[in-house]
């Protein structure tokens, strides 16, 4: 074999690993991307608790610690002074935006000491 015939195999090779590296690198975005979501259905979790001891509505306390893009992907659900609150992440697919969702919950005493 020549070292002419073995370049142009190494090149076959690094273009058929191409799509694996694609591919790798958006499921590492994909994955950071998530994490990011749950870290701000955390802090979502954690406001519309402090409107509970605070007395105002927790849901909107939620809404307005989320930033824009994910408004339409908030789920909250306030109960005895417990917040929950569920995020779908931006993903190219929307069945995996629904497989991926994350969720946080956050206690707090109501104003009334309920």
């Amino acid at each position: 074999m020549t070292a002419r015939s073995q370049r142009g195999q190494a090149s076959i090779e690094f273009l058929a690993s191409v799509p694996a590296m694609v591919l790798a690198l958006m499921i590492a975005i994909q994955l950071a991307i998530t994490g990011y979501t749950l870290h701000l259905a955390d802090g979502a979790a954690e406001s519309g608790a402090l409107a509970i001891a605070a007395g105002t509505d927790p849901e909107a306390a939620v809404l307005a610690a989320m930033p824009g893009w994910a408004q339409d992907r908030v789920a909250v659900n306030v109960s005895a002074g417990q917040v929950d609150v569920a995020v779908r992440p931006p993903a190219p697919v929307a069945a995996v935006s629904r497989a991926l969702e994350v969720s946080a919950s956050a206690w707090s005493r109501e104003p009334d000491g309920g």
